[in-house]
């Protein structure tokens, strides 16, 4: 089946590191995140997986939980995390799935209906797109999806930013530009412009006029300014 966002994101009962749970119900009214990785001990997942251990608080205050899963049993879990603990020097306080049956990654079509139906035997290789992120909403709705070659470590700074502007623009009427952080100008969209000078404004901003809205000789307000430096949803 495949997922896009605003999907709900399919329900499971699995076995993790902290017992079973059920994915709906762990996730509660929170934002989550679920990220997987081909099999245990894999060097790039023992890093990425250390550094959501140290990033974990930063999560949690975004009212954010963080789940991985890996596709082996979750007692090779318990053993892997004193690796990444060495590696990266944070504990994993996460739950991790261990999804032996690959019930997980084909539900969430990371890997084919046909592929099988136990871990064993399978090779980092021969699961190599278990390599994604998802994070869903409190309304259990898929908001983002990411894929990564195993080559390449996941930024989950990025992460965090995307998960920022979602919180921010699912809460008010306002878009994020190119490479937006926290604080930063945003968009401002589904707003009517009031008054000859700021309708100016946002024509000019239509057409890529990247100038100065004057009145008399003055910069018009703040509002107007704003809209002329990024594109309005109109």
């Amino acid at each position: 089946m495949s997922l896009r966002i605003n999907d709900l994101a399919p329900n499971f009962t699995a076995e993790t590191t902290h017992g079973t749970i059920n994915f709906h119900e762990w996730i509660g009214d929170n934002w989550a995140v679920l990220f997987s990785h081909p099999k245990d001990f894999t060097p790039v997942c023992t890093t990425e997986l250390g550094v959501v251990a140290g990033l974990e608080a930063d999560f949690a205050k975004r009212g954010a939980k963080v789940i991985g899963l890996s596709v082996d049993p979750v007692e090779n879990h318990g053993k892997w995390a004193k690796d990444i603990l060495d590696v990266s020097g944070s504990a994993v306080n996460y739950p991790i799935i261990g999804d032996t049956e690959l019930k997980v990654a084909k539900l969430y079509d990371m890997l084919a209906s046909d592929a099988g139906e136990s871990c064993e035997g399978r090779t980092p290789a021969d699961n190599a797109p278990v390599r994604t992120v998802f994070v869903i909403g409190p309304d259990k709705r898929i908001k983002l999806t990411l894929a990564y070659p195993m080559t390449t470590g996941r930024n989950f700074d990025e992460i965090i930013r995307v998960l920022d502007s979602m919180q921010l623009t699912a809460k008010h009427k306002v878009a994020t530009p190119a490479n937006w952080k926290q604080g930063e100008d945003v968009i401002i969209t589904g707003a009517e412009p009031v008054g000859i000078f700021e309708q100016a404004a946002v024509d000019a901003v239509k057409k890529w006029r990247y100038k100065p809205a004057q009145r008399d000789g003055h910069a018009v307000d703040q509002r107007a300014r704003l809209r002329m430096k990024f594109a309005l949803d109109k």
